[in-house]
């Protein structure tokens, strides 16, 4: 039976003891096609975010774009104060003196860039999010202390209530709980 839309059901939630197990079944859940998944455990695991197929990070591409920004602005702003609003022939200097430029274009780059590395990172992580579905789990406050737990939602096209909760169970799951929205 599948899920739909208005249902109450966020996802079903299976709980491992080990590190190892919750890995194995992310990998065995991605190769049975399951894609909208997210695995929680009490310290990173390197192979977990592969094993569930968590590979984008477009924060790297944002703090370039923020980088560059704060490369032209510091520029640009340089420029057009210098040469272009209020230039001043000092000694017979040039206008647009570029190593004099250097100082303020690298702040700027290097201060866009960090804000572009903190606001990206807080905004893809979807952050301030004070509340998610999985906090009704049962036992769920232990993924911060002991236990290793893998959450397929429902909005999963692959999803179905009961398919999906016999797969769980025959990856080893010590009990697979219902996420309530």
């Amino acid at each position: 039976m599948n899920v739909n839309k208005e249902s109450n059901i966020y996802g079903l939630m299976a709980e491992f003891d080990n590190p190892t197990a919750v890995v194995v079944a992310a990998k065995k859940a991605h190769e049975a096609g399951y894609r909208k998944m997210d695995a929680y455990s009490p310290y990173p695991i390197e192979e977990l975010s592969e094993a569930i197929g968590f590979h984008s990070n477009r924060v790297p591409l944002i703090v370039l774009v923020g980088g560059l920004a704060g490369l032209f602005a510091g520029l640009g702003l340089q420029i057009w104060t210098s040469a272009i609003e209020y230039p001043l022939n000092v000694g017979g200097r040039p206008l647009i003196s570029w190593p004099a430029f250097v100082p303020v274009t690298f702040e700027m780059t290097v201060l866009l860039a960090a804000f572009g590395a903190v606001l990206g990172m807080i905004l893809l992580n979807g952050l301030p999010r004070p509340y998610h579905p999985v906090f009704n789990a049962p036992r769920f406050e232990l993924a911060s202390r002991t236990h290793f737990f893998l959450c397929i939602e429902a909005e999963d096209a692959k999803f179905d209530l009961g398919e999906t909760r016999k797969f769980l169970e025959s990856l080893g799951a010590n009990e697979v709980t219902d996420v309530e929205k």
